[in-house]
């Protein structure tokens, strides 16, 4: 099973450019690529589909049933409101296939936003209004641990409502056997099997149980509940001490 799964899609640097380098590795080969494009509300799922084509350069078709997943061989899921996301994907009844596929090695699968929360047991930890009613928060289960994309937390004067830290504690707290990992804007995760890679250039946060909240530096390797720190692959990431922190 190959999953690459990106916390954004913009940064500074522009519609999933920073990404690229590794969405073209993860890609390599890959002849049949299909979007899913159904987590988008203001934009229409057609003219989604053409900024993704755009900025990947891959050739495109959208997935709306699942017979469109048949001979796919990279399913790429896009971001923007869970819910709808998964509404439709369990509406249309592509998530069985979707599933099916990956875990299979049939097809890699790539998503961002509120396409990794989708690989996720569930969709309880993303950020989204839930603006539609799913008919039930299970996903992909292709982790075996949840995600927070777009992880930042901040607060501000005159604020006094739960940071997310806060949130995402509340989570581990009521779901023991269910950790996060807060993925900040710019850093991926790269499953690969039984592996899982925390990949980018900005520190991640574990959340477990009633566990203090663990700092994560990327290169680091998940493996039986484990994290582990390994040496940094890419120039571009500082090498820092994976430390625990209470924030």
């Amino acid at each position: 099973m190959e999953l690459l799964l990106l916390s954004s899609s913009r940064t500074p640097a522009g519609y999933l450019t920073d990404y690229l380098a590794e969405i073209n590795a993860f890609s390599a080969g890959v002849r049949r690529p299909v979007f899913v494009p159904f987590a988008s509300v203001s934009l229409p799922w057609k003219d989604f589909t053409a900024r993704v084509r755009e900025a990947t350069k891959f050739d495109l078709a959208i997935a709306t049933k699942a017979e469109d997943f048949e001979q796919a061989d990279l399913i790429i899921v896009g971001g923007g409101n869970t819910f709808q996301l998964l509404r439709e994907c369990r509406a249309r009844g592509v998530l069985e296939a979707i599933g099916r596929k990956v875990r299979e090695g049939g097809a890699r699968y790539l998503g961002w936003s509120a396409g990794a929360n989708l690989a996720c047991p569930s969709i309880k930890t993303t950020n989204d209004m839930p603006i539609v009613d799913p008919r039930g928060l299970d996903a992909l289960g292709l982790l075996p641990f949840q995600v927070n994309p777009h992880y930042l937390n901040v607060t501000f004067p005159g604020y006094h409502g739960e940071t997310r830290n806060d949130r995402l504690a509340e989570f581990a707290r009521a779901n023991p056997g269910r950790p996060v990992i807060g993925l900040p804007e710019g850093d991926w995760l790269r499953v690969s099997g039984d592996s899982v890679e925390l990949r980018g250039p900005h520190e991640a946060v574990w959340f477990e149980g009633e566990k203090a909240p663990v700092t994560l530096v990327p290169v680091s390797s998940w493996a039986s509940g484990t994290w582990r720190r390994l040496a940094a692959s890419n120039a571009a990431y500082e090498e820092s001490t994976t430390s625990r922190t209470s924030r």
